[in-house]
């Protein structure tokens, strides 16, 4: 991720609707959740979620996919672990325990699913001490 790119998501996650469909995106998982829902859960109206949805999109921090007649919307966790790592890139001046927490979530956000399950911080994490 280049500079561009993390100002346009910090930019569209800095207003408090986006901040909180993104997190809701995130929670659902690969499966996503409709726009219909996401305006429900988030007590917006339809065209309001709409504007958000766009704003998000724009900045590639979600996609969406029409399954018959709704449009489901999915956060892009490839694009989010990226905003991590590009805030991380140059961290902890010589000390990577300082920022082994955060990496350790940054990798998680790109490996969203291995084998037919949905990866989550805590069952990446399990897996990486497993190894």
């Amino acid at each position: 991720m280049d500079q561009r790119q993390a100002l346009a998501a910090f930019s569209a996650l800095s207003q408090e609707t986006r901040l909180h469909i993104i997190r809701m995106l995130v929670v659902s998982g690969p499966n996503g959740m409709a726009a219909g829902a996401i305006a429900e859960k988030a007590e917006v109206s339809p065209s309001n979620v709409s504007f958000h949805l766009k704003e998000l999109e724009r900045a590639g921090l979600i996609a969406q996919q029409r399954e018959s007649r709704s449009i489901i919307y999915t956060a892009s966790y490839e694009r989010l672990g990226g905003l991590i790592r590009f805030l991380m890139e140059d961290c902890c001046g010589g000390n990577p325990e300082i920022c082994a927490p955060a990496a350790a979530v940054a990798a998680c956000c790109s490996t969203v699913m291995k084998g037919d399950l949905a990866m989550t911080p805590s069952t990446t994490a399990k897996a990486a001490t497993a190894d």
